[in-house]
């Protein structure tokens, strides 16, 4: 016995039904029948299968997906209890944290609260008012 003398159990491999090929009993109609819609081409196929009802009672869905990166929103006063002096605020920590769900488009921290620890921000989105506030906080912001 060698390689190219292999071949399948017999009975294991089954053959597709090969249909509309000759004048066989699945020849010329193709098991179809006759005449009438289902005989046709393109018929609904899961209103051929009794799904018609659960089709037209499922709700479509409106409007479309933003192609646009959505940033996870911070605010100061989260920052404020979260983290420690002399941090360094990344979109990988923040998220690590548990204040962003997830940081793949980027963090943005807003100047909502009051911060009093200097922290460093590194790679994130800073609005103006939450700049000023890390700032005079004695942080700084690295781009």
């Amino acid at each position: 016995m060698t390689l190219h003398n292999l071949q399948p159990k017999k009975g294991s491999k089954k053959l597709k039904k090969r249909v509309g090929r000759g004048l066989g009993s699945t020849g010329t109609t193709a098991g179809r029948g006759q005449k009438g819609q289902k005989s046709r081409s393109g018929v609904g196929g899961l209103k051929r299968l009794g799904m018609k009802k659960t089709v037209l009672s499922t709700p479509k869905l409106r409007g479309f997906k933003s192609p646009h990166a959505k940033n996870g929103v911070i605010n100061l006063s989260a920052i404020e209890k979260s983290f420690k002096v002399g941090d360094v605020l990344t979109p990988k920590k923040i998220e690590k944290s548990g204040l962003v769900r997830e940081a793949k488009d980027g963090v943005k921290i807003l100047g909502n609260g009051e911060i009093t620890i200097a922290v460093k921000v590194q790679g994130c989105l800073v609005s103006k008012s939450a700049a000023e506030k890390i700032l005079k906080a004695g942080g700084e912001i690295i781009a």
